[in-house]
């Protein structure tokens, strides 16, 4: 049927766009490689049709670019980039926490049932992300840092807001890894203030929680910073 053949070929686009997405973070797909449609569409056995939109998403969100010769490539972000995305990051969550400081509707209110619930999830996904920079497990804090500021933003009633900040979490994250990557031992360095960060939130401290991720945006551009293998 024509409707389930859509929906068979927006799944099949998601599950490649997401195994991409995953390569890339990973690492296993290194800065400026280049591929075609056809190449991955043959490494996973589809047609070309959901391969190139799934390509089409993931140059949308900063995880690939188009190249005019060969199709697409994973982008090659420099420091100043990692600056910039930083900034841009900054004025959305700047924005959120304004608008928790000013009372505005979004965030669930203290004796919302909602709140305990919504709240305790995010915190579990921070506690998670914590173990995992501890460890230095970049891979695994990845996956629970992107679920946890979903979530998080989520909680500010803005659909809208929370896609935004989601794509440039995920495109800080791309260009993050290949930067870290090239560190001998992250066990320790990595940000791990999820928790403290949550609970700022949950008490409506919005002056905490903008030091918070003040501090964290200062690490982050540190470790950047910071020369090869050391």
């Amino acid at each position: 049927m024509p409707g389930n053949a859509a929906v068979t070929r927006s799944t099949l686009r998601q599950q490649i766009a997401d195994a991409l997405r995953d390569e890339v973070l990973a690492g296993r797909l290194q800065p400026g490689r280049a591929f075609t449609v056809k190449e991955i569409a043959d490494q996973y056995g589809v047609s070309a049709t959901p391969v190139r939109e799934a390509l089409v998403d993931l140059s949308a969100q900063g995880v690939l670019e188009a190249d005019q010769h060969r199709g697409f490539r994973v982008p090659e972000y420099t420091p100043a980039d990692h600056r910039n995305i930083i900034e841009a990051r900054s004025l959305v969550t700047d924005g959120m926490f304004q608008a928790l400081a000013d009372g505005q509707e979004g965030f669930p209110d203290v004796d919302d049932p909602r709140r305990v619930s919504a709240l305790a999830g995010v915190r579990r996904r921070g506690e998670e992300a914590g173990r995992a920079a501890a460890a230095g497990d970049l891979t695994v804090l990845i996956g629970y840092d992107l679920r946890y500021w979903r979530e998080l933003s989520a909680l500010f009633g803005n659909p809208y807001l929370s896609d935004f900040l989601h794509r440039l979490r995920v495109q800080s994250w791309v260009c993050t890894v290949q930067h870290l990557r090239r560190l001998s031992d992250l066990r320790g360095r990595l940000w791990s203030g999820h928790t403290e960060l949550v609970d700022a939130l949950a008490r409506r401290d919005s002056t905490t929680a903008r030091g918070i991720v003040a501090a964290y945006n200062a690490h982050s551009l540190s470790l950047i910073d910071r020369p090869a293998g050391e």
